[in-house]
């Protein structure tokens, strides 16, 4: 399995290279999904994942939708699907956000432990293609539009300390 890359790591302070046309459709790239897939999905904090986070260059990012559902009114957590839902994003383009931003928590499977307050757009619409190629256009607010930002930001570079403030250090149980 692939491991995901710590805050030090070239590949996330590297510009992600755009996925080639030749590449859509073919093995390879399906093995770069399942393995970003594999690295996401045993991260219980983990609601989507960049390709350069697991060391490889391309403009690509996934989202675990099933865990960016709202907990239902009762406070009961849904009960877990058998199969985890992914969501594919290659070479996403942001293509319209809201005016309003809002003050939001945030943290990152490649900078653990720390968590901060970032400001985010509460809309955001993103363009990308699927794995076969074909185009599409998802607009989201609030936790999945935050999510698309933090992905692209991850595409072109940044990691979310790089503009968060009130950074806190949180260390967990079975990390020490």
């Amino acid at each position: 399995m692939k491991e995901i890359v710590q805050d030090g790591a070239a590949v996330l302070r590297e510009m992600a290279q755009t996925v080639p046309e030749e590449m859509f459709g073919t093995p390879e790239l399906a093995q770069i999904i399942a393995d970003m897939k594999d690295a996401l999905d045993p991260e219980v904090e983990g609601v989507a994942l960049a390709a350069p986070q697991i060391d490889v260059p391309y403009r690509i990012f996934i989202v675990r939708k099933d865990r960016t559902l709202p907990t239902p009114p009762n406070g009961k957590s849904a009960p877990a699907p058998t199969t985890p839902i992914h969501d594919v994003y290659i070479n996403p383009e942001i293509v319209k956000t809201s005016r309003r931003r809002a003050l939001v928590d945030e943290g990152c499977l490649s900078v653990r432990g720390i968590y901060g307050t970032t400001k985010r757009h509460e809309r955001v619409t993103v363009r990308a293609r699927n794995q076969d190629g074909s185009r599409f256009e998802r607009g989201a607010g609030g936790l999945v539009a935050q999510i698309f930002e933090h992905e692209i930001d991850h595409l072109n570079g940044t990691l979310f300390t790089d503009h968060a403030e009130h950074l806190v250090e949180i260390t967990h149980e079975h990390d020490a």
